[in-house]
């Protein structure tokens, strides 16, 4: 399991997970003039989703006898870390003015993650089917 080089991805995309919560995307003034941070827990649609990644990438990892929905899963998590991206960047324009924090690399992180870890399982469900055609 561990051995597995999508494992490690997949572990990256939870861990950059989790770290959104903590972490914030974006930094600055809202229109009331008040100063904020965006963050995974910012909004009920943030929370969610970025929850649903990290338990996505988690149950993904523990999947790895069954590459087919592991690949699937992965291509869900690919989904949703778009989907948490796109609201994240939507979430910006709440603001007056501010910026891009150095944390936002989180969230990009959680998405090369997931796309690393379904090319490599990819890798491997082909490996598998060219040695099934050798017996």
């Amino acid at each position: 399991m561990i051995q597995r080089q999508q494992t490690l991805w997949l572990i990256l995309a939870a861990v950059s997970s989790f770290l959104t919560y903590k972490f914030p995307f974006y930094t600055g003034t809202l229109t009331d003039g008040s100063y904020s941070e965006l963050d995974g827990g910012s909004s009920f649609f943030l929370l969610i989703l970025t929850g649903l990644t990290f338990l996505l990438a988690v149950i993904t990892i523990f999947l790895f006898k069954d590459r087919k929905t592991q690949l699937k899963l992965a291509i869900a998590g690919i989904i949703l870390s778009v989907i948490v991206i796109i609201l994240y960047v939507t979430g910006i324009s709440n603001f007056l003015n501010g910026s891009v924090a150095f944390s936002a690399i989180f969230a990009i992180a959680m998405l090369v993650g997931f796309i690393l870890a379904a090319r490599g399982i990819w890798k491997d469900e082909k490996l598998v089917k060219s040695l099934d055609k050798l017996r």
